[in-house]
């Protein structure tokens, strides 16, 4: 039968013909379940269908739902009119939902606009000597080309979190800007930019009129780096803002260059380069990426329409001159043999004894290469031969020079064939590359190409192959200085953290190379170098080039170095300025004292220099870290800092390099705006990308932002890459990570809203004062505060110290506004400063002073009239004068204190060692688990009952928490704490903005009580277990349960009594009692040796309707048990699936065993029922 034939014979809807059907045998029950099952899909089908139908017959209904669902998505956003540099209006109600747009709207320009980013901000002057320390640190400088990306977010986010820290420890603080002027990377844009809109190259307009452009183009540009670093939240004095072609910062760069060429620490010699054929300029090591090759690859390199073979080793054959031998060598690079000058072998190889001395001839060259013996010879690699190509080849080079072998160059400064090559003068180099295999094939010299695993040096800037050339240039002699770098660390003066580095350090600086500081670029520091030309030429005749060269800080001074090195009259010389400039690396590693002025010895180089810390990313250790010690410890013989941070590099959630090509470079305003997909890959669309590679890259997007990348905010973005830092070698980012912490944000807000409802409207701390950065009294009042905390300190350490007239006077004056040294409760301060002054007479001209003193006077000398506070820490917090007390705290008050220290300890703990997540960890259980998840929650009864002592208590401790919890947050997320710090309710002296407010210490927080902290752990287990159980049986908050506990112990009885109220709101029971028969109907819950718990269900549940329901489960369970079983007992199970696969099936299986126990025991109970 044909398969039109089956058609016909088959009814329109799918059944067969009447006919047919009398012919067929009656259907099992099972079949006509299965048609059943069949028909009902087609109904349900044809349902949806229809639905769809009227759907679409309403098209104005849908959009209009659609409208409306977005509606209520959209996120506040702040709209009152807050000029720039003018204070938030915090005074309009909050949002309901935490929207970031909203929270981080204005407060940036005010808190710019009020200095507080400043050193000077509370000080009477930089050079003041600060008792709390000084933190100085520098800004890795961001190129002037870009825009931020993650590798910057990631700095910046830590860096501003130390500087915060810094600051809110009362530390005189400076955070220093700058802008790098990326000398390859600029030279590059803007010459695309010329080409682009005039069709020009740099060389048509000339040197003048190209750094007139450059110029132009840093003006368009603007501050576009900078003002995203605003947008981060990065507190940096923008008044000390340096670009790297500042004048003063050239100033800089031309002084030491002029004394470390005057001093032999910079030369002039012509070696081997790094060279990019497409910038026609040396690149440092840094710009040079490696690639690494399995075998034979075909690459994209510019300027070739065709790709280009890499990957492979040539073998080609040179004929021993004067006998039929041949010499078979093999190389990489083909195209390199017509520069050879030799063929090395190894001295012992047997094979090659009997040709030591002779040579080998040149097939296109007239040219005879010695076969010379070096021990560098692998015997093992290839043939055992090696050609050596002394000028376009690092270890040739080497070779060259011991054997003292001809250097030819064959390669032109942009990459064409030059020199005595015949056929292939003027050919690209890889053209040539294909063009000697054909002609050694001719000459049958050809033997064979096999696949080699190589790395490729790849020039980052311009993606061109990069080429060894031999070129004169400037170089620093680094051996000495390098010595000095690694004497630092040793000593332990310098410290590298995290420590693994240290490794590194040593390696790198023990095989340190001169480093080549000159490119071949018109952008940048030219080099302040002149070559001399004597009217007499006999005089300059047979000396070395380097010495025909002088520099100077002006042409004159040059000129007067020149006359006085040869001897001859000023007109006698012509100067010529050499035309290159420095490498970039050069005028960074100046930038933490070129920012401060010198070569002068200005206030503010004595002020900060040397710095406190550096941190930057482990990948430039070297290239810039390195030489900022070289150059501060040469230049001003003292290291630029005392310690070096080195952070991770970020790689995207699948651990890949962030490469455009594969489409997962995040931009991080992006992800704190949050972009759509369509968005990105226009960002794609319009990049410098290729366009066979745009596709690609729309994938990857595709892949990782399906839904495109969600709004998340700053602060969380902040506090995502802080928390992310652990002291490894890489971070693996996932966006869903940071829309977790933007979420947590949302939690920070409803929590605040939530407790200022329970605060009410009347609450005032009674706070005393703090020892702040910022007063709402002004810089005077913060000065007088600076000064009555060092007189405290002084009296404390010296009991000899008496109070001079300056100091009584600022004593008086702060006691004009307060009753006591800290505020409005007696401390242990009125004690020692009480101590250190004698009543002369001389008091009667401070009346401020002299209450002050007859007041404390009146106490016994011993102090045991004053309230027990002033034996304990003095605190700065923000508590009340009762909260001080811990009569009237309940339990959970103490355990909620105790939290709050144990973070407050952990936070300072963090930031010192520079273990960030340490840090962001106990933030976030704190608010998060501690004070949301369990006090909040404890309190809700407390505020609705009528127990006012409870309550007040309730209050004092849930605005510690507040107040205290948000200051352990600012560091990491500035905005959102500021927002909520203003809306909290303050005492009179609190500081003007929560970055200039104290860090929270363990002084001020010493509530630590590890015995509370226990007996909640323990009331926790039984809250869980009960919590877990209800859960099981799909119990609802609202319904509540009566728990009866039975327990061995009456410690663990008192326990359970003292907590009850705790246990009865957060487990949702209705009743919790301590007996020790307890009724039945209950589920029996074991949460130690000593304590039970019995759970009444009876009458809360269906005992059939849920046996049915765990039945069902039981069996699902089993079923699983058993394959996991039956796949664990396989042959060959433990060598053929991965440990990975393994250690999972191990976990499910647990996980299914403890399941099947847990129904088990509810079965047996529910039977009972």
């Amino acid at each position: 039968m044909s398969q039109s034939e089956i058609v016909t014979s088959t009814s329109v809807n799918g059944s067969l013909p009447e006919d047919a059907k009398e012919n067929q045998p009656p259907k099992t029950a099972k079949q006509l379940e299965k048609e059943a099952k069949k028909l009902a899909k087609l109904e349900k089908f044809k349902q949806k269908k229809d639905k769809q139908k009227d759907v679409t017959s309403q098209p104005k209904e849908k959009s209009e739902k659609k409208e409306k669902k977005k509606e209520i998505k959209e996120s506040a956003v702040y709209t009152a009119a807050t000029r720039d540099g003018e204070k938030k209006d915090t005074l309009c109600p909050m949002p309901d939902a935490y929207s970031p747009r909203f929270v981080e709207a204005a407060w940036y320009s005010w808190w710019e606009k009020e200095g507080f980013f400043k050193p000077e901000y509370g000080q009477e002057d930089i050079l003041a000597t600060n008792p709390k320390g000084k933190f100085v640190m520098i800004i890795p400088p961001p190129n002037v080309t870009g825009s931020l990306h993650l590798g910057h977010a990631l700095t910046n986010s830590i860096e501003d979190a130390i500087t915060r820290w810094n600051r809110m420890k009362g530390r005189t603080t400076l955070w220093v800007p700058g802008c790098d002027h990326a000398g390859i990377a600029t030279q590059v844009v803007v010459e695309k930019k010329l080409w682009k809109e005039e069709k020009k190259t740099r060389h048509d307009i000339g040197r003048e009129k190209f750094i007139e452009k450059v110029w132009q183009w840093r003006k368009e540009k603007g501050d576009t780096i900078y003002e995203q670093l605003r947008r981060l939240g990065s507190s940096l004095d923008w008044d000390r803002a340096c670009f790297t072609m500042d004048p003063k910062l050239c100033r800089a760069v031309t002084e030491a260059f002029v004394r470390l060429h005057d001093e032999g620490v910079i030369y002039r010699s012509n070696r081997l380069v790094n060279w990019s054929c497409t910038l026609k300029s040396a690149i440092s090591d840094i710009e040079v990426d490696k690639v690494e090759l399995s075998g034979r690859t075909l690459l994209s390199v510019p300027g070739y329409e065709e790709k280009v073979e890499f990957g492979v080793l040539v073998y080609f054959a040179y004929k021993v001159e004067g006998s039929g031998e041949e010499v078979v060598v093999a190389t990489t690079r083909i195209e390199t043999m017509l520069g050879d000058s030799a063929v090395a072998v190894h001295p012992k190889d047997e094979r090659y004894k009997h040709l030591h001395g002779k040579f080998v001839a040149h097939p296109f060259c007239d040219r005879k290469l010695p076969i010379v013996c070096d021990d560098f010879v692998d015997r093992e690699y290839g043939t055992g031969a090696v050609k050596i190509t002394p000028t376009h080849d690092h270890n040739d080079y080497e070779i060259g020079k011991r054997h003292k072998l001809q250097f030819i160059t064959i390669f032109s400064e942009d990459g064409r064939i030059i020199g005595d090559c015949g056929e292939f003068i003027g050919m690209k180099r890889f053209d040539a590359r294909k063009a000697v295999i054909e002609a050694l094939k001719s000459k049958g010299l050809y033997r064979e190409t096999k696949d080699n695993p190589m790395v490729i040096p790849i020039c980052s800037r311009s993606k061109d192959v990069v080429e060894p050339l031999i070129k004169p240039q400037w170089y620093v002699r680094c051996n000495e200085m390098a010595a000095a770098a690694m004497d630092a660390v040793h000593s332990g003066e310098l410290k590298i953290i995290p420590e693994h580095h240290t490794k590194t350090w040593f390696h790198w600086m023990e095989n340190i190379r001169d480093w080549c500081v000159s490119r071949q670029l018109w952008w940048g520091h030219r080099i302040p170098a002149y070559h001399v030309t004597l009217k007499d030429p006999s005089l300059q005749k047979g000396m070395d080039d380097d010495k025909n060269w002088v520099s100077g800080r002006t042409e004159d001074e040059a000129r007067q170095k020149a006359a006085k090195r040869f001897n001859v009259a000023l007109t006698d010389i012509t100067l010529k300025q050499d035309e290159d400039v420095l490498d970039t690396w050069f005028s960074s590693g100046l930038f933490p004292f070129s920012v401060f002025g010198w070569p002068d010895e200005t206030k503010e180089l004595k002020a900060f220099y040397p710095g406190t810390l550096l941190e930057t990313g482990h990948d430039i250790l070297f290239f810039w870290v390195a030489r900022m010690v070289f150059f501060g410890q040469k230049l001003l013989k003292k290291l630029p800092f005392k310690e070096i941070f080195l952070h991770p590099m970020v790689r995207d959630a699948h651990g890949r390099k962030m490469s455009k090509s594969l489409g997962n470079v995040i931009d991080p305003m992006d992800v704190i705006h949050g972009i759509s997909l369509e968005d990105l890959h226009k960002q794609l669309t319009n990049s410098n990308l290729d366009p066979r590679e745009i596709e690609r890259a729309k994938q990857g997007q595709k892949q990782d932002y399906p839904n495109g990348i969600p709004e998340c905010g700053a602060d969380a973005l902040r506090f995502a890459l802080c928390a992310y830092v652990s002291q490894g070698r890489d971070i693996n980012l996932d966006i869903l990570r940071v829309q977790g912490y933007r979420f947590f944000c949302n939690k920070l807000w409803n929590a605040t809203k939530f407790a200022l409802s329970y605060l009410g409207t009347d609450f005032t701390p009674n706070s005393k004062p703090r020892n702040k950065s910022a007063s709402n009294k002004g810089k005077k009042e913060l000065n007088n505060v600076n000064h009555l905390l060092r007189i405290i300190s002084s009296c404390e350490k010296d009991r000899n110290f008496h109070l001079t007239m300056n100091d009584c006077e600022i004593v008086d004056s702060y006691l004009t506004d307060y009753s006591y040294l800290q505020g409005y409760t007696p401390s242990k301060s009125d004690l020692i400063v009480f101590g250190a002054l004698n009543d002369n007479g001389e008091l009667e001209r401070f009346p401020n002073m002299l209450r002050w003193y007859k007041h404390i006077s009146s106490f016994s000398s011993e102090g045991n009239k004053l309230p027990a506070t002033v034996y304990g820490v003095c605190s700065d917090g923000p508590q009340n004068s009762e909260s001080e007390s811990c009569e009237s705290e309940s339990p959970m008050d103490l355990w909620m204190r105790s939290r709050l220290a144990a973070a407050v300890r952990s936070c300072n703990e963090g930031f010192e060692k520079y273990d960030f997540p340490q840090a962001t960890t106990a933030c976030y259980n704190v608010w998060l688990y501690d004070l949301c998840d369990v006090y909040l929650e404890y309190l809700k009864p407390v505020f609705q009952s009528n127990d006012k002592e409870a309550m007040k208590s309730a209050k004092n401790t849930l605005y510690t928490c507040l107040h205290v919890g948000l200051r352990l947050l600012s560091p990491f997320m500035p905005f959102i704490t500021e927002e909520l710090f203003q809306r909290i309710p303050h005492s009179g002296c609190e500081a003007k903005s929560i970055c200039v407010s104290q860090y929270p210490d363990e002084k001020e927080c010493p509530w630590r009580n590890l015995e509370v902290e226990s007996e909640v752990e323990f009331i926790q287990k039984i809250i869980h277990i009960v919590r877990s159980t209800r859960s099981d049986y799909t119990l609802p908050n609202k319904v509540k349960t009566e728990v009866y506990i039975v327990c061995s112990s009456s410690d663990v009885a008192n326990l359970i009594v003292k907590y009850s109220s705790a246990i009865s709101t957060l487990a949702y029971c209705s009743k919790v009692e301590v007996c020790d028969n307890p009724p039945l109907g209950c589920a029996i819950l074991t949460v130690s040796g000593q304590c039970e718990v019995h759970l009444m269900l009876k009458g809360l549940v269906d005992p059939s309707r849920e046996i049915e329901k765990l039945q069902k489960k039981e069996e699902s369970l089993n079923q699983q048990v058993t394959k996991l079983h039956q796949a664990m007992s396989a042959e060959d199970y433990e060598i053929k699936v991965p440990e990975e696969v393994r250690k999972a099936n191990e976990e499910k299986l647990s996980h299914c065993e403890a399941e099947l126990q847990k129904i088990n025991h509810a079965l047996k109970l529910l039977r009972t029922m």
